[in-house]
């Protein structure tokens, strides 16, 4: 009779444990949410840069568009592309810092 008297509170503090376990740990739990909320907060600053980055390029385009072409902006972007200059221009080169492993500490 004793035994008995025990197996019900065993089985219910067994279940408790497993959906409290998995309330918490699940795919569905409460870890779950907390990751996948991180992860919008990520991707809402990426989003944010890409809509910056296709406004710059529809404003690039629409000054390139036929009906209103902008010879500096065309001027612009065939020097870019072709990688050339005129000799009459100024031109000014950025140094990049060196990679952390390139230097050597004597």
């Amino acid at each position: 009779m004793r035994i008995t008297a025990f197996i019900f509170p065993l089985l219910a503090l067994g279940a408790g444990g497993y959906f409290g376990y998995h309330l918490y740990n699940g795919d569905h739990g409460l870890q779950s949410r907390a990751d996948l909320e991180s992860r919008k907060a990520v991707l809402d600053g990426e989003l944010a840069g890409l809509r910056e980055v296709k406004t710059r390029i529809d404003r690039d385009v629409a000054l390139l568009r036929s009906e209103q072409l902008d010879p500096d902006m065309l001027d612009e972007r065939a020097r870019a592309i072709l990688n050339l200059a005129h000799p009459d221009d100024l031109v000014i080169m950025k140094r990049q810092a060196p990679a952390s492993g390139t230097l050597s500490k004597r």
